[in-house]
């Protein structure tokens, strides 16, 4: 049985809160939260306690594990704090805004040797996990062309996007990262262009909401994004994989099986209203992983340096969206 402490009451802390609630191996001991009311309501609604205070949430006498959904200006510091006091680890994305204080936040957590795990939900979808066997076990051949497509139906507040880090470090790094763990290949350059068309006052605030990204893997082979932020018609996310013998797919999602029909028409249901309904059951996927390796002592499956991966090829992302040309993706995390 696994003790753990969450810290973030917010939306996706009350995310994971049912699911930490919910798992048998876990004993879900405190949530804390800078606003004490919001720790308070969360942590009774899931028969958990309200830590007084940071450090009473990373006391090692009480948690064995802390689950980090703060803000994302007080991950790094967390993490280090996880770290020092020798407790497990799961952390939302990213590590950090800034690539090199992230870089250094996971070096002081691989000396602390605590388990340490970035939460790349996506991994845990059971189709894009098939996708993923099926091409390590050669179903497609060598791995020539992925595409993904990422496209949510509304544009988050702008307020949100202020201090989100942009399309590519909040919305795409989700499917950088899922192109190098599907093909086990590391992109080495990324272009990408980029426009404001859901709303043009993203613009203003130096950011898009429709992009497409190409990017070349280790080998030559090459990988496309299309990114969008708002549709008229649900949450749209899939992946396709074309190698040398074959192509696999993780289709589109419906929200249900259903078709009615009448006359000559046939109405059929449509995708999700949004993304979280979509990917909800990745969260709960997500943490179990987590809390298996704990138990059995194996490697977390998502690392550190998967996320600060992901990280490295949005940051190369951002600098071509800006620079108009292809960027080289830092090789040295």
């Amino acid at each position: 049985m696994q003790r753990f402490a969450l810290i973030g009451a917010g939306f996706i802390g009350s995310v994971h809160a049912q699911s930490l609630a919910a798992h048998p191996a876990v004993d879900f001991r405190l949530v804390y939260d800078v606003d004490s009311a919001r720790a308070e309501a969360l942590a009774t609604a899931h028969g958990a306690r309200a830590a007084r205070s940071l450090a009473e949430a990373f006391d090692p006498e009480l948690v064995d594990a802390v689950f980090i959904a703060s803000s994302t200006d007080t991950h790094a510091e967390n993490l280090r704090r996880a770290a020092d006091a020798g407790l497990a680890v799961l952390v939302e994305k990213p590590i950090d805004l800034d690539l090199a204080h992230a870089a250094e936040t996971v070096a002081h957590v691989e000396r602390a040797g605590v388990p340490a795990m970035v939460d790349f939900n996506r991994r845990f979808d059971r189709d894009h996990a098939e996708l993923k066997r099926l091409v390590d076990e050669g179903a497609v051949g060598e791995v020539a062309l992925v595409q993904l497509t990422s496209r949510g139906p509304a544009l988050p507040p702008l307020d949100y996007l202020r201090v989100s880090g942009g399309q590519m470090r909040d919305q795409t790094v989700h499917f950088f990262d899922l192109a190098r763990w599907i093909t086990g290949l590391e992109p080495v350059e990324v272009h990408v262009a980029g426009s404001a068309l859901a709303d043009p006052r993203v613009a203003e605030i130096g950011d898009v909401d429709t992009s497409a990204a190409t990017l070349k893997l280790a080998g030559g082979a090459l990988v496309q994004i299309d990114s969008v932020r708002h549709t008229g018609y649900g949450y749209d996310e899939r992946i396709e994989v074309l190698g040398s013998t074959g192509m696999a797919e993780s289709g589109r999602m419906r929200a249900g099986g259903v078709t009615r029909f009448r006359g000559t028409e046939a109405v059929s249901d449509g995708l999700h209203a949004g993304w979280f309904e979509r990917v909800q059951p990745t969260y709960a996927a997500a943490l179990g992983a987590f809390v298996s390796a704990l138990e059995t002592g194996a490697p977390v499956p998502v690392g550190l340096r998967d996320g600060l991966r992901a990280q490295a090829i949005a940051e190369a992302a951002t600098r071509s969206l800006a620079s108009g040309r292809s960027e080289p993706v830092d090789a040295l995390v």
